[in-house]
């Protein structure tokens, strides 16, 4: 008897052998007990998986495996805050193009000046001064100097700048009382960037200062990753739209306001694909128009082992699950497939779970759809309020309070909205360490 006739299987991108994510009917297979079947046959049955648990780590790196970068647009860069390169930025030119003064003062030759001290200053003929967004340069000559302000364009003869501080005009004639180095107080022409340096290397995240670069080497028009379409759905006999009064026994639907907004904040457009009350044609439908439609899928509800959980068997019947159940508490039960080499996401249902899971895994399908390397992950280092004992045997990522810069953990269980509200940020806590101690220093992931 063939034992794979009993399984369905669970693969790793680029595994030979895959993992068996739930296994029902071996034995009765075996002994001729039971009857024979395929995957697809047992897709449909009442079966309950049990979780091929992976670490965050692997989580991460197997959705970094199956994102598909987006297509790009060209914008200019006043929209361009927040959006990751295309392509490189290369500057065509020196900047600033020309030696500069970066203080107030008089353009000298430096030699004139190493005799200078305030007991005994040098005195120098005053030449005229620069005048700025002028192309005419001026010269000065040995025991000439001019006058030069902040930016402006050095005079040919001299190489280096006195602070007017150390300088006194009297008429025609300036007494210098501090010498002065070659080159002291001047920006090279090239000395920002040369011409034929990579600024910004393609999958780079633009920030405000970076919009200043570009426009400062000419780059107003620029290639960017598009925006990633998410499709959400969102499952449940028991949820409500969000505005309803909820009856006993119903809740409101969170995750599709609470994933959305997430989405945005990371540089995604979500796309909201309703509730869908635990059918199981109706959510394989649903997943299966979204994966045509959007660059990635995120199912809310239903990935657990329960009878009645059936994103699982949805995601599965449509393409390949490669991952069901992370090491991360809140959030085990999370299925991470594929539907036509569409990523597909299954997370949790309780908000919380959810937030988690974004926050540690979903967020870095994100950025490789959009080219990026790596998250913008705000993080901070400060010191443990009290001890905290670990739970031993795996790794655990705790929410935190920051007061009076201590992390104090916020402990209660792990679906109660209120963590969230009164949390700042996380911890993480390896598998193999005890747990902490007060005023042991930790690195605090904020929200």
């Amino acid at each position: 008897m063939n034992n794979e006739l009993g399984k369905i299987v669970i693969s790793r991108p680029g595994q030979k052998e895959p993992l068996v994510a739930f296994q029902r009917g071996m034995q009765e297979a075996e002994s001729g007990q039971g009857k024979p079947g395929s995957p697809e046959d047992l897709l449909h049955e009442d079966t309950k998986p049990f979780f091929d648990v992976v670490t965050i780590d692997e989580a991460v790196r197997i959705v970094r495996s199956i994102a598909k970068q987006t297509g790009t647009e060209t914008i200019i860069i006043d929209d361009a805050e927040g959006r990751v390169l295309a392509e490189s930025i290369i500057t065509n030119e020196d900047i600033p193009g020309f030696d500069r003064s970066w203080k107030d003062g008089y353009a000298v030759i430096a030699q004139d000046t190493y005799a200078a001290s305030e007991s005994a200053p040098v005195i120098l003929s005053l030449h005229g001064s620069v005048s700025m967004g002028k192309s005419e340069k001026g010269h000065i000559s040995p025991g000439e100097c001019m006058y030069i302000p902040t930016g402006g364009q050095m005079p040919d003869g001299a190489d280096a700048v006195v602070m007017i501080e150390y300088a006194e005009q009297a008429g025609d004639k300036v007494i210098i009382r501090q010498p002065v180095v070659v080159r002291e107080n001047v920006i090279a022409k090239d000395e920002d960037f040369s011409a034929g340096t990579v600024i910004y290397p393609a999958g780079s995240t633009l920030r405000p200062q970076d919009i200043g670069v570009l426009a400062a080497i000419g780059k107003t028009r620029i290639s960017v990753r598009k925006f990633p379409r998410i499709a959400i759905v969102s499952t449940g006999v028991e949820l409500v739209p969000s505005e309803a009064i909820p009856r006993i026994g119903e809740v409101r639907e969170v995750n599709s306001h609470l994933i959305s907004v997430f989405l945005r904040r990371q540089g995604a457009t979500p796309v909201r694909y309703g509730i869908i009350r635990d059918n199981m044609e109706e959510l394989v439908r649903t997943i299966q128009t979204a994966s045509q439609e959007c660059d990635a899928v995120i199912v809310s509800g239903g990935s657990s082992k329960d009878r009645n959980d059936i994103t699982f068997r949805a995601i599965a019947s449509l393409g390949k699950v490669f991952v069901h159940g992370i090491s991360i508490a809140p959030g085990k039960p999370t299925i991470i497939g594929q539907c036509d080499d569409v990523p597909v996401i299954g997370l949790p249902g309780h908000p919380v779970s959810t937030f988690m899971v974004m926050t540690l895994v979903a967020v870095h399908l994100i950025q490789a759809m959009k080219g990026s390397p790596c998250q913008h992950i705000y993080k901070k280092t400060i010191k443990m309020a009290t001890d905290l004992k670990s739970e031993g045997g795996r790794e655990q990522y705790i929410r935190v309070k920051i007061e009076n810069d201590e992390a104090t953990p916020v402990l209660g269980k792990s679906g109660l909205l209120n963590t969230l509200l009164y949390s700042d940020g996380i911890i993480h806590l390896p598998s193999g360490k005890e747990g902490l101690i007060k005023g042991e220093e930790v690195e605090v992931r904020l929200w």
